[in-house]
């Protein structure tokens, strides 16, 4: 199926599930991840109407940009693991890293930001156990020393929260975890702490954004389901 008809499948299920959860579809942003797509493939989602794309590798997307330079109102996110020696770059390539996951790579980042267009941040919370992901556990004290630095780090915007729990076939397996990040949301923004905005909630992939928007998303973010599988 062409990709523009994809992501027309992928609005209508957006608009569903926004109905079932009594919300406006209009919240709710598509992040079309480009990870191991060619530069042709994003223009055509592009053309399509997305303006909001996800890429996991800031070597892969420096690849890509020079021919994607042209699309002016599109906007790149960095949603894969960050390297603190890649920080400079990302600061650079991206307006926004959704994978922030220590007090260092903050600073590092805030270091290579410039004031006069602040880089967003999510901070990424890890769900689940498994070792091979990224993220911060949501009880930990990196977590609270995050928070407490978001003042004097003048360069980035703490918007909100990302997640990726662990992956089950069942959907449904995923909603404890969805909830679980929408009340640490919930909670981190009931402190109205200085330099936080937590308007952001980053959850919810091709399998499972369905529930994901049903628990509170505010960015799903769809790859398989537009793209088809790599």
């Amino acid at each position: 199926m062409p990709i523009a008809e994809n992501i027309a499948v992928v609005r209508e299920r957006i608009e569903a599930s926004a109905r079932r959860a009594g919300r406006d579809a209009n919240e709710i942003a598509l992040m079309a991840v480009t990870k191991t797509h060619p530069a042709g493939r994003i223009r055509e989602a592009y053309q399509a109407g997305l303006r909001l794309f996800g890429e996991n590798r800031v070597q892969e997307f420096a690849g890509k940009v020079d021919a994607l330079c042209d699309l002016k109102d599109a906007e790149w996110h960095l949603i894969g693991h960050l390297q603190t020696n890649k920080a400079a770059k990302a600061a650079e390539l991206f307006a926004a890293v959704d994978s922030v996951d220590s007090i260092r790579l903050a600073e590092k980042l805030n270091a290579s930001a410039q004031l006069a267009k602040k880089l967003q941040v999510l901070i990424e919370i890890k769900l689940g156990g498994e070792a091979a992901k990224s993220g911060v556990a949501p009880d930990s004290q990196e977590l609270e020393e995050l928070l407490d630095a978001a003042p004097r780090l003048e360069n980035l915007q703490f918007r909100g929260l990302m997640a990726i729990p662990p992956f089950a076939e069942n959907p449904e397996e995923a909603r404890p975890y969805f909830f679980r990040l929408r009340h640490l949301r919930d909670q981190i923004a009931s402190r109205r702490l200085p330099g936080i905005n937590m308007d952001v909630l980053s959850m919810g992939m091709s399998h499972d954004f369905e529930v994901a928007i049903e628990e509170g998303s505010t960015c799903v973010r769809v790859g398989t389901a537009i793209f088809g599988k790599r």
